[in-house]
């Protein structure tokens, strides 16, 4: 009796360690400006849905290859421009002009706005007319937004509604920033 039994080899499976270094290799390639976004993104989809090595090959081979001097001027670089927009942030943030908070005893909301009528008048075309107000409540300071057209932010956040402020915040109304002091 003869049994016919098929034995067939299929190419061993790609470890995670060949998919991440492709993966980095398209990412090294938008950095470098060889890949527009488009492309990566195609190439990045192909090489999460590869099988062989050799599909991961196809995707980078118009690349180049990974060395270790690239790799450290790409983190050198990524380094000096996050501190740069750090210390961009922190100079900024301690040249601001200071807002005063009103008394904690102060009852009623203090208004911010171009309208002579606010408590806190800001004459700046992008400040709305009744902007926001900052109110005493619960032990908190709270600002919120009052439907401005240029919004408010809070340490870079717009507010959407009412937000939580103390002493050493950044806040914004428009394009017409400062830090806030207590009294």
């Amino acid at each position: 009796m003869t049994s016919s039994f098929e034995f067939s080899t299929y190419p061993a499976r790609l470890s995670d360690a060949e998919r991440d270094k492709a993966l980095q290799a398209l990412r090294d390639g938008v950095a470098l400006g060889r890949l527009s976004h488009d492309t990566f993104v195609r190439r990045m989809e192909l090489a999460l849905a590869a099988r062989h090595s050799e599909e991961l090959a196809v995707l980078v081979a118009d690349l180049p290859r990974e060395n270790r001097f690239s790799r450290v001027i790409l983190g050198t670089v990524e380094a000096v421009s996050g501190f740069t927009v750090r210390l961009r942030r922190a100079w900024q943030a301690e040249r601001l002009p200071k807002l005063l908070l009103p008394h904690p005893e102060h009852t009623h909301p203090l208004r911010i706005g171009r309208d002579p009528a606010n408590g806190l008048r800001l004459n700046h075309e992008t400040v709305s007319r009744v902007h926001a107000e900052l109110r005493h409540q619960g032990g908190l300071w709270v600002l919120r937004d009052l439907g401005s057209t240029n919004g408010t932010t809070v340490n870079g956040r717009r507010v959407t509604g009412a937000v939580a402020v103390r002493e050493g915040d950044q806040v914004a109304f428009g394009r017409m920033a400062f830090r806030l002091t207590a009294p």
